[in-house]
Parts: C-alpha cells; sequence; structure tokens
C-alpha cells in the first residue's frame, strides 16, 4: 500500500487551512529558520486524525513511511508537527521499534517543541516495554545530544505514581551540573512533575544535590512543594 494518499492529504488540508497574517508571528515565536502555514496546533491535530483514519495504514513500516516522508520532506513547519501527531495512532503505541524514528526526530528538530512532543510516545515504551525503554533513556542521557538528553529526562512526565525513581535518579545525575538552559529546565520540569505525587522525594532529592543542581532546576523542581 502507497502511503501516498495519507500525506498528500495532509499536505492539502494544511495548505487550505493556512493563515498567512498569523504565519510570521508564529515563525518568530518558534526562532524557526522553516517557514509556518500560519495552521493552529488544534487544527493541524484535527487534519492529521482525520486524515489518518480516511487512508488508515495497515503496518508499523508504512507509518514510519509516512512519518518520515512528511518530516524530511516539510516545507512548512506545520507539515512536522502532523508527522510527529501521526505517532499518536493506536498501531504506533508502546513500540520499541520506533525507537530510531524517535531519534531521529528529535536531532533533526533539535527544537523545544518537536522534542516535548514526543514525551507521550516515551512513556508510552516505559509502559509497555520497560528494561528497553530504561535502556535508551540512560544511553540518550549521556549523549552530547542536549535533545536526546532532554528527552530522556523527561520522558517519564505524567506517569505519577508509575515514576520509576530509580531511572528517574539515573538520568538527571549526568545533567545536574549542566549549564544548557534546555536541559536544566527539563530536570525541573521533570521534578516538579513527580512533585505531584511523592513532593517529600523530591524535595529530598534537590535537598541532597542542591550544590550540584542549578538555581533553575530548584526553583521548577520546588514550585509547589510546601
Amino acid at each position: 500500500m502507497s502511503v501516498a494518499p495519507l500525506v498528500s492529504t495532509i499536505r492539502d488540508a494544511l495548505r487550505s487551512a493556512a493563515d498567512p497574517e498569523r504565519a510570521p508571528g508564529m515563525q518568530a515565536y518558534m526562532k524557526s529558520a522553516m517557514p509556518y502555514r500560519g495552521v493552529r496546533m488544534p487544527v493541524v491535530r484535527s487534519i492529521t486524525r482525520t486524515a489518518a483514519r480516511d487512508h488508515p495504514v495497515p503496518s508499523l513500516a508504512e507509518l514510519e513511511t509516512a512519518v518520515r516522508t512528511l518530516w524530511d520532506e516539510a516545507a512548512f513547519r506545520e507539515e512536522r508537527y502532523a508527522a510527529s501527531g501521526l505517532l499518536a495512532l493506536k498501531i504506533a503505541r508502546g513500540r520499541p521499534e520506533l525507537v530510531p524514528l524517535f531519534e531521529h526526530l528529535a536531532t533533526t528538530g533539535a527544537w523545544w517543541d518537536h522534542v516535548d512532543d514526543l514525551t507521550q510516545r516515551i512513556a508510552s515504551l516505559h509502559d509497555t516495554h520497560p528494561e528497553e525503554a530504561a535502556a535508551v533513556v540512560r544511553r540518550w542521557s549521556v549523549t552530547d545530544d542536549i535533545w536526546l538528553r532532554r528527552l530522556a529526562i523527561i520522558s517519564q512526565l505524567g506517569r505519577k505514581d508509575r515514576v520509576d525513581t530509580t531511572l528517574l535518579t539515573q538520568v538527571i545525575e549526568p545533567n545536574a551540573a549542566d549549564r544548557e538552559f534546555f536541559v536544566r529546565k527539563a530536570i525541573g520540569w521533570a521534578l516538579r512533575d513527580y512533585a505531584r505525587v511523592n513532593p517529600e522525594w523530591v524535595r529530598t532529592f534537590v535537598t541532597l544535590r542542591e550544590d550540584r543542581l542549578s538555581g533553575l532546576s530548584r526553583r521548577e523542581a520546588l514550585k509547589h512543594v510546601g
């Protein structure tokens, strides 16, 4: 089966929904070299879901082809948002075979919007294949690529009481003293999210590493801890 109908349907729908007056502001806000069509994110998601429903892909391999085609050939940033959005389809959830694709999107997207959008995909892997997912994020946490390190740190967002605190510690430790803003912010975000479930654990974690964690990471982590 060809994925061309799915890809062309998404592209055509994004073109039809374009708002040229909105596009420059969106591009400026995201500091994007790639232009925008000016399509709001909820509309991008709706377009993606509708196209996937009308042109279903029967296999994971074909879904990956569609994602890579939209992503690698993108002329507008919304096409990349749609590509990433296809990974929310049921066929793609919790599939370790997609790890190389996640790495490709994170390293070539190389900005917070693309990387953060992948967080739920990795969180699903933690649920379905915990050992494999843990090995992946531990590897990412010590790479030279800041975006893979950010993704490793925030990969358990939203897991609440399912957060593996040992793993969270393992991915934060190599990055605790990093001066990169997006890494420091990720550490604070991951800890703040878990503090909703276990504030005492987070308070202790931060206290024990007060001399290594940045002020930004500490403030973010303890923002809602009484």
